[in-house]
């Protein structure tokens, strides 16, 4: 179902500097009008990874720009606007603020609600604006650089998470497995693009199982930190064997192990809990080995999945804009006194409302 401009809700301006990625959109209900990101990878492409200082400052260099832009490329002006949305939790702290005090600013001058969103709600849906006639219950598997879960959606606000990572991130995974074998920054990409002239099957790396203590491993939770170690002392074997480096096989191989790991513990978990719907979200739900993996294991399985658009998987404020624009249809709306949090499970998502 699509809604034309003249019947969709109010537009909803958001704001998006949880971490890296300067982000505006402009959403109406699950219609997308404008959606802007400014990258920083080039200034944290030295660094291997994001450094929060940088990140802050190149927010507050990149926001008026990309506010500007979004309200351009919306053709709409702030008499329609219905309300202002910013990540508030979780992220960094200082990229964090740059984007609440713009929206807050905005909100207050302009006369309009504001709402704060949490950032995993905001990958929940991505996958709204690709499909919206998504509807809960639904299983999440939410992947990126810093998470790494699977949520049962009840409904807009009520979350409960099933399983989650206990160390590293599966994109975190990605950009570390991604300076072992000399590839850039960020790493899903580099050995998503190494792996296509790969074979998956000429390393075997370990799937990253959690022992229980009663015997047995968990259905669910996974772990990343001994498959980086694995890649770790493979590389330094072939090293000092003075083999030349293999990085095709090896990206496969390695991408090949997260992307098996994940889509067996996923389908798992729908199965135990009997949810036909799959919607999956973040940075690592670009990673073509998942989204081939998670496909086929859907359609054998009878289950329908759903990916974002790939503008959507990675950071963006379209994502923030659409599930603020939820909330406010539910006549939700935040204090301006509401301050931001490096952390908060998605679980509270209800406290950000008044």
């Amino acid at each position: 179902m699509t809604l034309s401009l003249e019947s969709a809700p109010a537009p909803i301006l958001a704001i998006e500097t949880s971490c890296d990625e300067t982000a505006v959109a402009i959403v109406a209900g699950r219609r997308v009008l404008s959606n802007v990101v400014a990258s920083q990878i080039a200034a944290h492409q030295d660094y291997g990874g994001v450094v929060p200082e940088v990140a802050s400052r190149q927010h507050l260099l990149l926001i008026n720009a990309c506010l500007a832009q979004a309200l351009e490329e919306a053709q709409t002006d702030w008499a329609d606007i219905g309300a202002v949305a910013a990540t508030v939790a979780p992220g960094l702290v200082g990229a964090l603020m740059v984007g609440v005090t713009a929206a807050k600013t905005l909100a207050l001058c302009r006369r309009k609600p504001f709402l704060g969103v949490h950032h995993l709600e905001g990958h929940i849906y991505a996958s709204y604006l690709s499909e919206p006639t998504l509807e809960p219950p639904f299983l999440c598997l939410l992947v990126s650089g810093g998470h790494t879960s699977l949520i049962r959606v009840e409904a807009c606000g009520v979350y409960r998470q099933l399983g989650a990572t206990r160390d590293d991130a599966a994109g975190e995974a990605f950009d570390k497995g991604a300076r072992l074998l000399g590839l850039s920054y960020p790493g899903g990409p580099a050995i998503d693009r190494a792996a296509q002239g790969g074979n998956p099957r000429a390393f075997a790396f370990p799937e990253g199982r959690i022992s229980l203590p009663g015997g047995g491993y968990h259905p669910y939770d996974s772990s990343f930190s001994g498959l980086k170690t694995a890649l770790l002392r493979r590389v330094k074997a072939l090293q000092e064997a003075g083999d030349p480096l293999p990085v095709a096989d090896l990206a496969a191989s390695f991408q090949d192990a997260i992307a098996r790991a994940l889509t067996q513990k996923t389908l798992r978990c729908a199965q135990d809990h009997g949810l036909k719907t799959l919607a999956v979200g973040g940075g690592v739900a670009a990673n073509s080995a998942l989204r081939a993996r998670l496909r086929d294991a859907c359609q054998e399985a009878g289950i329908q999945v759903y990916f974002p658009s790939l503008k959507f998987c990675t950071d963006n404020a379209a994502m923030i804009a659409c599930a603020a624009a939820a909330h406010f249809e539910r006549g939700e709306r935040s204090s301006l006194e509401l301050g931001v949090q490096s952390r908060l499970s998605l679980e509270a998502t209800p406290s950000l409302y008044g």
